[in-house]
C-alpha cells in the first residue's frame, strides 16, 4: 500500500469513527432515560475509545456498541419492554469478557454523562 492510499484509508477510517461517535450520541440522547444500561453502555464507550485499551478489548466493545447503534437487530428498539433486551444481552456478554479493563475512570466518566442527560 503506498503513502496516498495509507492515508486515504486513514481518512476514511477517521471519517468512519467521528460518523460512529454521532450515531452513538445521537441513540443515547434518546435512549438514555429508559434503558436501564445506560451506564454500562457508557463505561464501555469510554474504554473503548480509550488509548490504554488493548486492540483485542476494542474490538470486542465495538462490537457491543455497534450492535446498539444499528438500526437493524434481532429486537426492533422501538418495542416498549423488549426492544433493548437483545442490546443489554450483547453488551453484557462484551462486558463480561472485558470487565477488568472498564477501569473506574470509565464509570465516573458514563455518571457524569447520564447526570447530565437525565
Amino acid at each position: 500500500m503506498g503513502f496516498s492510499s495509507a492515508q486515504a484509508a486513514f481518512s476514511r477510517a477517521r471519517t468512519d469513527e467521528a460518523a460512529f461517535r454521532r450515531q452513538f450520541w445521537r441513540k443515547v440522547q434518546g435512549a438514555a432515560a429508559s434503558i436501564p444500561f445506560a451506564e454500562d453502555l457508557l463505561a464501555a464507550y469510554y474504554c473503548a475509545f480509550d488509548s490504554s485499551t488493548p486492540t483485542s478489548v476494542k474490538a470486542a466493545l465495538f462490537g457491543a456498541l455497534a450492535y446498539f447503534v444499528l438500526p437493524t437487530d434481532a429486537i426492533p428498539d422501538f418495542l416498549p419492554v423488549l426492544g433493548f433486551t437483545d442490546d443489554a444481552a450483547i453488551l453484557a456478554a462484551a462486558i463480561k469478557l472485558v470487565a477488568d479493563h472498564i477501569r473506574p475512570e470509565h464509570r465516573d466518566a458514563a455518571k457524569r454523562i447520564l447526570a447530565d442527560l437525565k
